[in-house]
């Protein structure tokens, strides 16, 4: 078994993995993610960039190939070994927000910090800066029941962030939002992996999402593809034009 490069956070090889409805999800994929890097992994729906980001943070055990974190081997850990990986070092954000209904805002942001042994106060303050920086540190004792949706993604992208991982999941995190707090939200996720080191895995279908990456991977039916180019307007005979190189 081959050891990774010393400068990639991540890598993987040779991952498949076939969905229980025989259906496949991943055929053969092999990559390396830097510390501190934005990756983008992009494609159209059902191309598998859900399920990539799925094995790579253990939330999904591979049927075959290997993952790999700070040269420590992740496929072959059990469940609880993995969940615990997630937890101390790992964030995820998904396209829909889930908080925890009792607790308030600025709670479920600093929910991570003290499921991790952090004091109140500490994890209330660290909790507190995200949510400014998010825009919704006005929000922070109210119930998640009385949030508009984009305001309750954002308190989620708050609490991913507030522990500090050292990778971030973050799968089409900003597919709620409407066009201004997407931008303003992509930029604080650029700005939050710059400056504490995060290394980010990006899942998007939208070009202008995966410009803010340093690197971008697509895929197409579970496989890497070197170029994927899907014009919106279509030709004369009313197909889009499509450029694909494998």
């Amino acid at each position: 078994m081959e050891a990774p490069p010393d400068n990639d956070v991540l890598w993987a090889r040779s991952l498949h993995f076939t969905h229980r409805d025989g259906s496949p999800g991943l055929a053969g994929i092999s990559l390396g993610v830097r510390q501190g890097e934005i990756l983008a992994v992009s494609g159209p729906r059902g191309s598998g960039k859900t399920t990539l980001l799925r094995c790579l943070s253990g939330l999904l055990p591979v049927r075959s190939g290997e993952v790999w974190f700070n040269s420590s081997p992740l496929h072959t850990l059990g469940p609880t070994a993995r969940e615990r990986l997630r937890r101390q070092r790992f964030a995820w954000i998904d396209p829909e927000p889930v908080l925890v209904p009792e607790l308030n805002v600025w709670e479920n942001a600093a929910l991570p910090l003290m499921l991790r042994g952090a004091g109140r106060r500490r994890a209330k303050v660290c909790a507190l800066e995200w949510l400014e920086r998010l825009d919704v540190g006005d929000r922070a004792r109210c119930r998640p029941r009385a949030l508009r949706h984009a305001e309750r993604q954002r308190v989620a992208i708050a609490r991913a962030l507030a522990p500090g991982p050292e990778v971030l999941f973050a799968d089409e995190p900003t597919a709620p939002l409407h066009h201004a707090d997407r931008t303003h939200v992509l930029r604080t996720l650029a700005t939050a992996a710059r400056s504490h080191g995060i290394t980010v895995l990006l899942a998007t279908h939208d070009p202008d999402t995966a410009a803010l990456a340093d690197r971008t991977v697509a895929l197409l039916d579970g496989r890497r593809v070197h170029t994927l180019h899907l014009p919106d307007v279509p030709d004369a005979e009313g197909r889009a034009a499509c450029s694909l190189s494998v």
